[in-house]
């Protein structure tokens, strides 16, 4: 059986490490060609694409990019694009995220947050779009179950989310019927690399709200990227949990 992916060329952001990372080697295996785009994770992305192309020559390349510059945008489309001839897939995955309280919430804060969850996803897929219409493709965007239940002292991240499950819904119906776009919402997966997260009996108390009594693993959320791409051709518009339940008692 070939590789359901085979032949196609996907667009990955933040694809250098964690949920990112996961997302690439996933859809790698399923024998698609990918484009990693890294802001700072230069280290990473180069060990993540001698890796895999260790694997398979000449199916990964690396885009070095600041999402939150506008007007590189475009250019990062075109270099997803020329890298293969084409792009089928645009998985908006980078994610900048820190607490904002309110009475402390900068200017700063709010562009780096707003910028890279909503505004960046925003302007790749319409840079994308016709590129996308013309192969039949799809955006997948990593939104959070935070878009949807607010979390405490994340104002300006929580508000990010919300509004890339709204743009999520509102791209599948203007990109319809060539492009179909989803979202997958992560629970608990990873913890925050910094030292707010780092109280072992809150994270305890986090795991005992879920559902399913432990912590997702990374690849749980490529594999319901790589269902959206690759498994569901009747489904836009929809935005998964993935998050062991966690949303039903958060």
């Amino acid at each position: 059986m070939a590789p359901p992916l085979r032949g196609k060329a996907i667009l990955v952001t933040g694809g250098a490490r964690r949920i990112g990372a996961a997302i690439v080697r996933r859809l790698h295996a399923a024998g698609a060609n990918v484009a990693v785009q890294c802001r700072a994770s230069a280290d990473e992305a180069h060990a993540l694409a001698a890796e895999l192309s260790a694997r398979r020559t000449n199916s990964v390349v690396l885009l070095q990019s600041d999402l939150t510059q506008t007007r590189l945008l475009g250019g990062l489309i075109t270099g997803a694009i020329e890298a293969w001839g084409r792009l089928d897939v645009l998985v908006n995955n980078a994610s900048s995220f820190h607490p904002t309280a309110m009475g402390k919430i900068s200017e700063d804060s709010w562009d780096d947050l707003i910028g890279t969850n909503l505004k960046a996803p925003l302007f790749l897929a319409q840079a994308a779009a016709p590129e996308l219409r013309r192969t039949g493709g799809c955006i997948v965007n990593i939104v959070d179950i935070h878009g949807e239940r607010p979390m405490r002292g994340h104002v300006v991240y929580n508000v990010a989310k919300a509004g890339l499950a709204m743009l999520t819904r509102s791209l599948a119906r203007e990109l319809a019927p060539e492009v179909r776009v989803n979202g997958v919402a992560p629970g608990t997966i990873l913890w925050p690399e910094n030292d707010t997260w780092s109280d072992e009996g809150a994270r305890q108390r986090i795991v005992d709200r879920i559902a399913l009594g432990r912590m997702g693993e990374p690849d749980d959320i490529a594999r319901a990227v790589e269902f959206f791409i690759a498994g569901a051709p009747y489904v836009t518009g929809q935005i998964l949990a993935v998050d062991g339940g966690r949303s039903l008692n958060i």
